[in-house]
């Protein structure tokens, strides 16, 4: 009886597929969840390089007195500690007056570039809801300023606000006579409206291309059940349209924000690498400061204290927003 034991048990695992099968399953599954971060390795490699990797030797520089003596090899450069820091938030001294300033200047140009821009967006998403002849090819006309590139969209921007023979001054002084005499767009006081009129040029079209899509999950039937009430088309707007698209616009306004605070291909386009006192944004600052004066560790300081500043507003942003929805529900 104690020999037909081992056979007996043997044939019990035989005839139970369960038992057999059980570490094959387990080993299949791994498989399966493992899969899907496999395939995403390459991407998070690629992404480690290509910002995560120069984000860290940035904050490092940061912290070194790093000149162009030091520029050949940037290891052997002093340590600074927090000096760079102390220098860039002295708003006594030339160095951080000059920083509090483009910083000013850069939270105006982004609070209006982004204000422009969804309040255009929207409006012409709104207007295109309605099926007329022609619709189509107007969607893709309204593209075009976003589906242009940087260089050639500003560079032509450049040419018509040119001061002698520009389209600008052409239409407003010659043709308009809205000004006294042609007018200086890329120096001076009007840098800034030129700077602000490309930008808003460039990125109402993406928030009209995000609206247009979140306006396609309103149903009808809700305007339409409106209109039978006796709303009007202010009160649709107010009572459906903004609210629905509540979610679509958190994000598209976070976007636009991100994008046009750290934009430096249009400023750097317009007016080349010196920009003028009333369009001077903090990226084209931050880039003078390292590459026209060669001190790197204060340019980085100055890096590093710009992506706080974007990691505390995105924060503070993203929990208001979310109470917002919390309270809502």
């Amino acid at each position: 009886m104690t020999a037909t034991a081992p056979a007996a048990e043997a044939t019990v695992r035989k005839s139970s597929p369960g038992v057999a099968r059980g570490p094959r399953r387990r080993t299949g599954r791994i498989r399966r969840i493992g899969l899907p971060y496999l395939l995403l390795l390459p991407a998070l490699l690629l992404e480690l390089l290509v910002h995560l990797v120069p984000m860290v030797i940035g904050i490092v520089m940061s912290f070194k007195e790093l000149t162009q003596f030091y520029i050949r090899d940037w290891g052997t450069a002093p340590w600074a500690g927090f000096d760079n820091y102390s220098v860039s938030v002295d708003f006594d001294a030339p160095v951080g007056k000059a920083l509090l300033h483009s910083f000013l200047v850069t939270v105006a140009f982004t609070l209006l570039s982004v204000g422009l821009c969804w309040l255009i967006g929207t409006a012409a998403a709104v207007f295109m809801q309605d099926t007329f002849r022609g619709r189509g090819l107007l969607r893709a006309l309204f593209l075009v300023p976003y589906a242009l590139p940087v260089y050639a969209a500003v560079i032509t921007w450049v040419f018509m606000f040119q001061h002698d023979n520009g389209l600008v001054n052409h239409v407003l002084h010659d043709q308009l006579g809205l000004t006294d005499k042609p007018s200086f767009w890329l120096i001076g006081d009007n840098s800034f409206i030129a700077l602000l009129t490309v930008s808003v040029w460039k990125g109402w079209p993406f928030a009209f291309l995000i609206v247009m899509a979140g306006l396609q999950n309103i149903p009808r039937e809700l305007y339409e059940a409106a209109a039978l009430d006796g709303a009007g088309m202010i009160q649709q707007l107010r009572r459906i349209t903004l609210p629905s698209l509540r979610p679509v616009n958190q994000v598209l306004i976070l976007v636009l924000f991100l994008w046009t605070f750290n934009d430096f291909n249009t400023p750097y386009v317009l007016f080349g690498r010196s920009a003028p006192e009333a369009a001077d944004l903090i990226s084209v600052h931050i880039y003078q400061a390292s590459f026209v004066t060669w001190n790197f560790g204060t340019g980085s300081a100055m890096s590093v204290l710009l992506l706080l500043f974007l990691l505390v507003v995105t924060g503070v942003y993203l929990a208001l927003t979310s109470r917002g929805r919390r309270t809502a529900s």
